[in-house]
């Protein structure tokens, strides 16, 4: 009998409408590989507790992206329920979304990371910030490029707007360079993905919109950065105890090297995500690897 897999998407962060993108793509994937798949767009807590009582699935799907899916608060909750889901646990989602956290792990094991100053957005406007320009702007907990502001001027200030001045931001040392990324699959990295957007930042829309930007694989640099790279990804895939996939983005410039900026323990599913395209490259199909995240779920045992 095959297993009975409950495809988790949508939710009600920034990240929803990519997130339902990923969410469809797993479904369909999952139904080729021959698995009993329930799709379940998470808009209310208590109708995911509803679902999993009626459904019962051997495993949890966490198409979820962003606030809720990916930092924790659902991982909690399928521990509670000793139901087996795909992608990091608690400690590893709760730590690899917070920016500032994840920057001094690195720094712990060795690893280049760019000059940062966390605080909230109100002492941002009311005292300024320590780094000096260029630098970014950043929520400490937040992903896929939302509410970022590259402030390499004066005039970057005016277009700077965050809607809670009570929320926290990094302000990170603008790093010029190409725009890696690296995968971890089963804790091993294969390869490295330049990233070349056609407008000036990698934001929320080229990351998402076909077209936008092209993905250089394998990226065009050293082969001993290439190795660099590569290895701070598995480190820090092992030592923040991810599971089954992570990615790393990283710049790089002959002058600094590269400089590692953040970790993503639960990297996009959709067609133009880089976790899929670099799977690709070394023989691992999209549903490839929608299997073995399905086979390698787990969840926390009540004796642990």
């Amino acid at each position: 009998m095959s297993k009975k897999v409950l495809v988790l998407m949508g939710g009600f962060s920034h990240e929803r409408e990519v997130s339902l993108v990923s969410g469809k793509g797993v479904a369909e994937a999952l139904r080729q590989k021959d698995f009993d798949v329930v799709e379940f767009d998470m808009r209310d807590g208590w109708k995911l507790v509803e679902i999993l009582k009626k459904e019962k699935p051997d495993v949890v799907f966490n198409a979820l992206h962003g606030n809720w899916g990916e930092d924790g608060e659902v991982q909690g909750l399928l521990d509670m329920l000793q139901i087996p889901y795909t992608h990091s646990g608690v400690k590893a989602s709760l730590l690899g979304m917070d920016k500032n956290i994840t920057k001094n792990i690195a720094k712990s094991c060795g690893i280049t990371v760019a000059l940062s100053e966390k605080l909230k957005v109100k002492d941002f406007w009311n005292r300024g910030t320590s780094i000096s320009m260029p630098y970014v702007l950043k929520p400490v907990s937040d992903g896929s490029s939302v509410g970022v502001f590259v402030v390499m001027d004066e005039d970057d200030l005016k277009h700077v707007c965050y809607d809670d001045e009570n929320i926290e931001i990094l302000v990170e040392k603008f790093v010029e360079g190409k725009e890696l990324t690296v995968a971890c699959i089963d804790g091993k990295a294969y390869v490295v993905t330049e990233i070349r957007p056609s407008v000036e930042f990698y934001d929320y829309k080229a990351k998402y919109t076909d077209g936008v930007t092209k993905h250089v694989l394998p990226a065009e640099i050293p082969d001993e950065v290439a190795e660099k790279c590569k290895q701070w990804a598995e480190i820090l895939h092992k030592k923040m105890e991810c599971k089954s996939v992570s990615r790393i983005d990283v710049r790089y410039n002959a002058k600094d090297g590269p400089v590692f900026l953040e970790i993503n323990t639960h990297p996009g599913m959709t067609p133009l995500s880089l976790v899929p395209e670099q799977a690709k490259y070394v023989g691992i199909s999209y549903a490839d690897l929608c299997e073995r995240l399905v086979m390698s779920a787990s969840c926390r045992t009540l004796e642990n």
